[in-house]
């Protein structure tokens, strides 16, 4: 059994020192440990430092893409380990916690959000400090600061992917810690359960369509939004439906290229689920508002 922690905030915001001192606690509650499947657990630290990446990764597009696949990959390696994960990265883009979330729940991993809350101007000077300081490392170059500022998105703990969330404040001397573990561990030592839904439950691909069913059903989809939208130019924002569900589309109107990208990530995530074609849609259309949103 394996338990997941998000931990989100602005660069600068103090998040490896949070990381630590979560690492620190749940080493010393494994260590007073009576019960043998507490014991076993371990503690993994995952952050740009233990992957070797540099704070410049961040200034484009295509290498910053890259060191979110590291991420993404160094936490899925280790969901199948008696390990608490701790993914200290900046995890500002809900789509990617949403993508991390589901790679929990596919193989039964409690998971939660710690949100660093940090005030910006703060966060401003402790980059200041910390790129002034030629004896330190951590600091963002101040063009690569201001733009992840600038597409930072804040857990929401009202959608599931960021829920539990425990936002800790900057003037808080340590994160709620029994709270956190009571999230993710359970009471009284029994481990808590996650049950898997539709959507993640990991299985093999029967139907020997199933590849072509998911192509075909998400590019419907990206069809029908393209041509909704030609329909209603000028207008901000609307809702393409299908049966008993709709995607809301944003205030700007989305590209082809935007869609094809959001589509190819969901393909890869699903490859091998094996959903039933009304899954399909709705999964898909869940996928879509989640990055639009």
């Amino acid at each position: 059994m394996v338990q997941l922690i998000l931990i989100s905030g602005y660069p600068s915001s103090g998040k490896t020192y949070r990381s630590n001192q979560l690492v620190d606690f749940f080493d010393s509650k494994i260590k007073a440990a009576t019960e043998p499947h507490i014991r076993r657990l371990s503690v993994t630290h995952i952050n740009d430092q233990t992957l070797g990446l540099q704070r410049d990764v961040y200034r484009e597009a295509r290498s910053e893409k890259d060191a979110r696949g590291a991420e993404y990959s160094a936490v899925k390696r280790d969901l199948g380990r008696d390990t608490i994960v701790i993914a200290d990265g900046l995890n500002y883009i809900k789509g990617f916690r949403y993508q991390l979330y589901c790679e929990a729940k596919a193989v039964q991993t409690p998971s939660c959000v710690v949100h660093i809350g940090t005030p910006i101007d703060k966060c401003k000077a402790i980059n200041q400090g910390l790129l002034s300081n030629p004896d330190r490392e951590g600091g963002y170059p101040n063009d690569i600061f201001e733009n992840l500022v600038y597409r930072y998105e804040e857990p929401n703990g009202m959608t599931r992917w960021d829920s539990p969330l425990f936002t800790v404040p900057y003037d808080d001397s340590a994160p709620p810690y029994e709270t956190i573990w009571t999230a993710l561990i359970g009471t009284e030592g029994e481990l808590k359960k996650v049950k898997p839904n539709l959507a993640t439950v990991m299985k093999p691909a029967a139907e020997s369509d199933y590849l072509y069913e998911l192509d075909k059903t998400t590019q419907e989809i990206v069809n029908a939004v393209i041509a909704w939208q030609k329909d209603h130019i000028g207008e901000l924002g609307g809702h393409v439906t299908f049966g008993d569900k709709a995607v809301e589309l944003p205030a700007s109107p989305v590209t082809l290229p935007q869609l094809q990208r959001i589509r190819r990530q969901f393909i890869s995530l699903n490859r091998q689920h094996n959903l039933a074609r009304p899954r399909i849609y709705g999964s898909f259309i869940e996928y879509l508002n989640t990055n639009f949103g």
